[in-house]
């Protein structure tokens, strides 16, 4: 297998240039330009303060000719000391401040990154992994911030170098001219690494991405592979997906690694070609020791800020690279795309499709043309087999995907004309399987609406079967229901989502019914809520539970995305179609009837197993 394999780019991966990269992150900077400029105050203070030294120094080697009193080299000794001690101060000064605006940075970054993942609709996280994207919001902005590092010490190279340039020039400038004819050459070597660098960091990023994604499912779905005993397996895909970043690192790690040592080797050709032509002037007394010494001490500076400069684009190629990466996420076009931005102060609970197309692909026509009405406070259930497009049905009512033809209306009003913030206020969703936070159940049922106080809360909780099933909780309210609700059943957890849109009180009510098994006393504790929800407001049930089924007022039975059979379970069981297969196949088993036959069964059957002889 291809140590590259798996890399590819997300379909919302887009190539930006370097200058339009730089622009977008020069805005990032802008906010800081205060620190910055005491980061680029402080450094020249130290650069003053560290290049001072070897000037105090050249001072002294000359005076040690004339034999100078005493007092003289204390008191160059004591300025050597105050020098290094400012260089301390001033040093101190910026790193400080270089956190802290590195700090930042990150922050609004790694904010306009998660901002944007949670603006993007349910179809971008259908079609992308959640540990990809969690990737770019917390590893790529980390790179981020090792690149805004280079650039505070770019800042401070380069009032380095061109301090040094003025000292050097001012010391012994045909040296120096010399000096300025190989120092381009080092800065064109180091820009043949850019564009190996920029691809090397990218692939890295994506390996890194991937090991993310692996973590996050493999810790998702530990119970399932402990279950079937598969954590050698899991174990196994997940030492594949670490080697293969573990590769990637290492290549780039040696791209970069291999900058230095090269702009290295060519500034140390060059301090070998001055040191010789600076011997053989002051040897011919063109210049003195003293000047000689200095110019040399001072290149010897010179080199580091040159080569790290030289070496900056590369360096910067990763910073770059995860850039490109977030700046990718937070660029995504939306699926959903309202044409207007209507205010919805409120919502009857009108729905009408007309003609209405959906589909998740080219290849997966899921509503070829759906006509329907649901009437204000009506409650219309869906049933049909998995693929008939009930769960597509409540997703297109909520706005969370793009329908390709006809139109949805609410009230009279074309769907994708209404606020969607205002218009999603108006819903109460339940999905399939009842996620909660972390958190107690007082703060799941807030969820819905913040401003509820813990009074209303538990009045809203004690009307369903008299709070019973608070009574089931250890801490009742404040109980902790653990990651992902992992603490509560399966039943609990759906009391705790269909009270908390009791306390929300939407004007439309979608239901995706779970279809896990439940006892008989917190079935109906559930079936009570969903009574006391379904009071008054228009409902959509995507519906697994008989009793479900016919609380109802309208069944709808779909197949292939068409409307095939309507009406109450009486009359569509009097059609003996679709509705009845399926209610013999799926529901029948729940009714009291067949419940009660298969009991009288089991007892004959036991009854006869006492009596045989």
């Amino acid at each position: 297998m291809s140590v590259f394999e798996g890399l590819d780019t997300e379909a919302y991966d887009r190539s930006y240039s370097d200058a339009e990269l730089v622009r977008r992150i020069l805005q990032y900077f802008r906010a800081q330009r205060r620190r910055l400029a005491v980061i680029a105050g402080t450094v020249l203070l130290t650069v003053i303060a560290d290049l001072s030294q070897p000037l105090i120094i050249a001072q002294g080697v000359s005076l040690l000719a004339s034999n100078p009193p005493p007092a003289v080299l204390i008191g160059l000794v004591a300025l050597v000391y105050v020098t290094a001690c400012m260089g301390w101060g001033t040093n101190l000064i910026r790193r400080r401040n270089t956190g802290r605006a590195v700090g930042d940075m990150v922050r609004d970054m790694r904010s306009d990154a998660f901002q944007a993942a949670m603006s993007h609709d349910l179809s971008f996280y259908d079609e992308f992994a959640a540990g990809k994207i969690v990737s770019r919001i917390t590893s790529d902005t980390q790179e981020f911030a090792q690149m805004i590092v280079l650039v505070t010490d770019l800042i401070g190279q380069i009032i380095v170098l061109l301090v040094l340039t003025l000292i050097l020039a001012l010391t012994e400038w045909r040296l120096t001219l010399v000096l300025m004819i190989i120092a381009p050459m080092i800065m064109a070597s180091a820009l043949l690494f850019r564009r190996i660098a920029r691809r090397a960091s990218q692939q890295a990023s994506r390996a890194l991405a991937n090991v993310n994604s692996n973590i996050q499912e493999s810790v998702s779905g530990i119970s399932v592979a402990k279950n079937f005993r598969q954590e050698a397996t899991m174990y196994a895909d997940f030492g594949g997906t670490n080697r293969q970043a573990y590769a990637i690192s290492l290549r780039r790690g040696l791209v970069l690694s291999m900058v230095f040592p090269t702009l290295n080797s060519l500034s140390g050709l060059g301090t070998g070609i001055l040191v010789y032509f600076g011997a053989r002037s002051a040897l011919a007394g063109a210049i003195s020791v003293g000047a000689w010494y200095l110019f040399i001490r001072s290149m010897q500076y010179f080199w580091d800020p040159l080569t790290n400069i030289a070496s900056f684009w590369s360096q910067f190629q990763a910073g770059l690279a995860s850039a490109e990466r977030i700046f990718a996420l937070i660029d995504a076009e939306p699926v959903v795309v309202q044409i207007e931005q209507q205010p919805v102060p409120t919502v009857r609970g009108d729905i009408r499709f007309e003609r209405v197309r959906f589909q998740y692909s080219q290849q997966e026509i899921v509503l070829p043309g759906l006509d329907l009405h649901i009437r204000p406070g009506e409650t219309v259930a869906f049933v049909g087999h998995t693929g008939a497009g009930k769960s597509s049905i409540a997703k297109l009512v909520a706005r969370f995907y793009e329908f390709q033809g006809g139109s949805i209306q609410i009230d009279g009003r074309d769907i994708r004309t209404l606020d969607l913030g205002q218009y999603r206020s108006h819903l109460g969703i339940v999905s399939q399987t009842p996620f909660l936070f972390s958190g107690t159940v007082l703060e799941n049922i807030r969820y819905a609406r913040p401003e509820a106080t813990d009074a209303e809360i538990e009045a809203m909780a004690r009307r369903i079967g008299n709070g019973e099933w608070l009574e089931t909780l250890p801490q009742g309210l404040q109980t902790d229901v653990g990651e992902r609700g992992s603490r509560l059943s399966m039943g609990q957890r759906q009391l705790v989502v269909l009270t908390r849109v009791l306390v929300h009180n939407p004007s439309i009510f979608i239901l995706d019914e779970a279809t896990a098994s439940i006892d008989p006393f917190t079935e109906s504790q559930i079936q009570q809520a969903l009574n006391l929800i379904l009071a008054g407001r228009t409902s959509i049930l995507i519906a697994h539970r008989l009793s479900t089924v016919r609380a109802a007022d309208r069944i709808v039975v779909l197949r292939q995305g068409e409307i095939i059979e309507e009406g109450n379970h009486e009359s569509l069981m009097r059609q003996g179609g679709h509705y009845a297969e399926l209610y013999n196949t799926y529901f029948r088993h729940q009714s009291l009837e067949y419940i009660e036959n298969a009991r009288n069964a089991l007892t004959s059957m036991t009854v006869g197993i006492d009596q045989a002889p």
